[in-house]
């Protein structure tokens, strides 16, 4: 009975990648708290780097997309977060920042593809869709922050509103940006920063609409199926 746990859940992992890729993003979660301006906290965050940019490679890898690209992306960023947290050069983060953006947009877009493809849902589609959420979600905020490294003053808050805002605050920002909950204590002031938060509010939008709306529709397609059998 122990060795079977440990291959149930290797065979979870095996067959359902965005179920790991969507509890990473929900644990760092819990982990981002405990990250501030220490020595211990860049390494945290480091290190949450180095677990949930790889799985989100793993997730590319397993659809129809091409593989490179993402390792294209997700190489320097990790090399670069590295080096940011060694040399203590803040630059650098935002450089990383900037490439682990782009590997997450792209990570989105490919799980998107991949259950657009798709005429049935599966289990791993229901966790994809909770990953691809996460995935946008991350995306902006990283785009936020550097934005906010390009443009100082690029978002206020409620608290402290003349310092620059902290990562879990860009990262609450984006998640009540994209689902449209509009939380309204941390907000952009500069225009490149409402310009991306207009994208993000699009995107949310759009990602309800064609991805959510679809797997809705066809749960509701094969129950009526199943009864009809």
């Amino acid at each position: 009975m122990g060795v079977g746990l440990p291959r149930r859940w290797a065979s979870l992992w095996r067959h359902h990648p965005s179920a790991l890729l969507l509890a990473a993003q929900l644990l760092s979660l819990v982990l981002y708290p405990l990250m501030d301006d220490t020595h211990s906290g860049r390494v945290l965050y480091g290190a949450v780097a180095l677990v949930v940019v790889p799985l989100a490679v793993w997730v590319v890898s397993r659809s129809p997309s091409l593989n490179w690209i993402a390792w294209l992306l997700a190489l320097p960023a990790l090399a670069l977060s590295v080096l940011a947290i060694v040399l203590d050069l803040p630059w650098l983060i935002t450089t990383a920042s900037m490439l682990e953006s782009a590997l997450y947009f792209y990570a989105a877009g490919s799980l998107i593809s991949y259950m657009l493809h798709d005429h049935s849902v599966t289990a791993d589609e229901l966790f994809a869709a909770g990953a691809t959420f996460t995935l946008l979600a991350w995306g902006f905020a990283y785009a936020f922050f550097a934005c906010q490294a390009w443009y100082p003053g690029s978002f206020a808050g409620a608290v402290d509103p003349e310092r620059p805002r902290s990562w879990i605050e860009l990262l609450f920002l984006s998640m009540s940006t994209l689902s449209s909950v509009g939380n309204g204590d941390i907000v952009p002031l500069g225009s490149q920063a409402r310009v991306l938060v207009m994208f993000e509010q699009m995107a949310g939008v759009g990602y309800i609409a064609t991805v959510v709306s679809r797997l809705i529709g066809l749960t509701i397609v094969r129950h009526e199926r199943a009864a009809g059998d």
